[in-house]
């Protein structure tokens, strides 16, 4: 198995460029992240280039967070802050070699909400596509994102093939998804072809992957057995020091 260290949440402490490196050095195969836009692409293709990790996934912004925003592509009304959100992230993603993007939908919910959501991503796929550039759409559990519009692997299934994108692929998160509606082997086989990036953290703390109510160690042979071999992204709040948490990764060093 291979990993990912997603910068968001592991070594969050230090600026990103030395958290690529504490990534490298703790053994991770590549690294992701969530809003790396304040610094400079420059330093962080400098530390990829550095450590021969790759990034493999960003966010787009969530917009006003002191206002409480978690996203903005199905809001109805901000449609022109969603497209620059997207254009964003796809001019970052090609400064710093990065296949994955993420657009965050926001909280709102209803049709109208659905009609944003599903021509924000038409618009993303069809710019993305031009650079080579996967769009992810991740459901997020209603405990920590109350009210977050896509909520659901049903409900992104739905949207993918209303949006019928061949770079429109499913962040499987398997702690949200489990969260939502549990039977994670079920799932994993049944949404495979869907599926562009795999998240895991345990449940319900969203702690390493070492303890809780998901055993990993089957997860990850089941996601072994279906052929699917890209880095599994660590995106875990560390209870205590990112490299104090990370016994659960020596075994597959």
């Amino acid at each position: 198995m291979k990993f990912s260290a997603n910068l968001g949440f592991l070594w969050n402490d230090r600026p990103l460029p030395d958290a690529i490196r504490a990534a490298k050095a703790a053994g991770f195969d590549a690294v992701e992240c969530h809003w790396p836009y304040d610094v400079p692409a420059s330093d962080i293709a400098d530390a990829l280039t550095e450590t021969g990790l790759k990034m493999l996934g960003l966010n787009t912004r969530r917009g006003n967070v002191v206002a409480g925003d978690n996203g903005l592509a199905a809001i109805t009304g901000r449609e022109g802050e969603a497209r620059a959100a997207i254009d964003e992230a796809l001019s970052y993603a090609q400064a710093i070699g990065v296949p994955n993007i993420h657009v965050m939908s926001g909280f709102s919910s209803g049709a109208r909400a659905q009609q944003t959501f599903v021509a924000a991503l038409k618009y993303a796929c069809t710019q993305a596509a031009m650079q080579g550039i996967t769009i992810l759409i991740e459901p997020l559990n209603k405990y920590d994102a109350p009210g977050y519009f896509l909520t659901t692997t049903d409900q992104a299934l739905d949207i993918m093939k209303l949006v019928d994108a061949p770079n429109l692929k499913l962040m499987f998160d398997c702690y949200h998804v489990q969260l939502m509606e549990g039977d994670l082997t079920h799932k994993l086989k049944l949404l495979m072809p869907q599926i562009g990036h795999i998240q895991f953290a345990s449940v319900p703390d969203r702690g390493a992957p070492d303890h809780g109510e998901i055993n990993y160690a089957h997860i990850f042979e089941t996601i072994a057995e279906l052929g699917y071999t890209a880095p599994l992204g660590a995106e875990y709040k560390p209870l205590q020091s990112t490299d104090d948490t990370l016994a659960w990764l020596k075994p597959y060093l």
